[in-house]
């Protein structure tokens, strides 16, 4: 017995992540990040009046001594252990051995906090150097010490950002596929376990009732990391013919595979830091001309890292991993989630970029400012699924998901939309 796909309304968000137009003319960083604090700044200081409205606010340079007040700047972490590119360079022989930690906090890091007229060191227990990293902007209320550093008694985060009100419940269930790490060419990678996917989505696999949950699926999303191309091969030098062959066949069976789901599909596909894409963020999107089997299909769309897009009035927003990889480098937390969940109440996606997370040096605006809060916060290529609910003080709710790399766990993700934070 046949049945009719359930079908959804899709709109794509993402303007703010195209690098269009915009050209590289030897532009500075400092530049985005002083768009990033004039943004956040003008919103700290109207949440102001309601969080310490006793308190006048100051620069760090009209600080007095021992006298309360607000400042409002962007932290700066000085970290012991964070790598420098000189020292690659030095000719100075090191007694440290040159190992590579995975988290570079260590317990002598310390925090500054940074305005256009001066910076101020940060002090107390209140706020803690292992949890913040370099290019957040926040408002600290306390006061300047006789040593010249500024004493936190509270820490104010610019919080979730508004949320447009949940459409009313549908009558059926639809669902979004999220996947990533897909990792196709890589000696990971199991066809056959993909392909069993495949099958599931398009409704080819199990009984009557596992056909009825697929024709429920109205769109899959793959969040970077689709294929692995010998790195050996790819170091700037002319290649052989049968070489070049192997850089291609990835992606040619890649194509095969999307193939059999934009058939029947609508398909997001992002690129992530192992894709034939730009690597500074935001990754624009894998050219069309990669998947000449897939993008014939106008179910195909290839997105740009981050993407963001709404399904139904059900807003997502989602990148391919890299933003939490490097606060996970630069920061502690008990899980990713709680990264995650970091960065929506700073509000800003990517806040080590451009520190230590390569970015495009955009000179009038800053595009990882989260402006509307999403219902659904997805970010791939992690070590195993996992997700929550969090609420904001105005009731935003946001279902936060791990999406666990397929090629080494097998696990793809199901989002209910309809119910996307219950």
């Amino acid at each position: 017995m046949g049945m009719d796909r359930v079908q959804s309304a899709y709109e794509p968000l993402d303007e703010a992540f195209e690098i269009g137009k915009e050209s590289y003319r030897g532009q500075q960083y400092s530049q985005i990040y002083f768009a990033r604090l004039h943004l956040m700044r003008t919103l700290l200081y109207s949440l102001v009046p309601h969080w310490k409205p006793n308190f006048p606010v100051c620069t760090v340079l009209g600080l007095e001594e021992g006298k309360e007040c607000i400042i409002v700047g962007t932290l700066y972490k000085h970290m012991k252990l964070k790598p420098c590119i000189l020292d690659e360079y030095s000719k100075q022989k090191t007694v440290v051995p040159l190992v590579r930690p995975h988290n570079f906090v260590h317990e002598d890091d310390y925090l500054v906090l940074e305005d256009e007229s001066g910076r101020v060191k940060l002090c107390g227990s209140d706020i803690s150097p292992s949890v913040y990293v370099t290019g957040i902007v926040v408002a600290l209320h306390g006061k300047e010490t006789g040593a010249g550093e500024f004493l936190v008694h509270n820490v104010l985060e610019a919080g979730l950002p508004p949320q447009i009100e949940f459409p009313l419940k549908s009558r059926e269930d639809k669902y979004v596929v999220l996947v990533s790490g897909l990792s196709v060419g890589s000696s990971n990678s199991n066809p056959l376990q993909f392909q069993l996917l495949i099958d599931h989505i398009t409704g080819h696999l199990g009984d009557e009732k596992e056909q009825s949950i697929a024709s429920q699926i109205v769109h899959v999303v793959i969040a970077g990391n689709s294929v692995e191309i010998p790195r050996g091969l790819v170091n700037g030098q002319n290649l052989a013919s049968k070489d070049l062959s192997r850089i291609s066949e990835p992606i040619k069976e890649l194509d095969i595979l999307l193939n059999q789901i934009t058939a029947g599909l609508p398909l997001d596909i992002m690129p992530g830091p192992n894709d034939p894409s730009n690597y500074s963020l935001p990754q624009q999107p894998l050219h069309r001309c990669l998947f000449p089997g897939s993008s014939a299909y106008n179910t195909f769309r290839s997105c740009s890292n981050p993407h963001s897009f709404e399904l139904d009035n059900i807003r997502f927003l989602g990148t391919s991993g890299q933003n939490i990889d490097d606060l996970d480098k630069y920061s502690e937390a008990k899980d990713k989630l709680d990264f995650v969940e970091r960065t929506l109440r700073w509000r800003h996606l990517a806040p080590t970029a451009p520190n230590t997370l390569g970015c495009y040096p955009f000179t009038d605006r800053d595009p990882f400012f989260i402006e509307s809060c999403p219902h659904v916060y997805f970010v791939g290529n992690q070590d195993k699924y996992d997700t929550r609910v969090i609420k904001g003080s105005d009731g935003q709710l946001v279902r936060l998901i791990s999406v666990p790399k397929f090629s080494e766990t097998g696990v793809a993700v199901m989002v209910t939309v309809t119910a996307s934070a219950e």
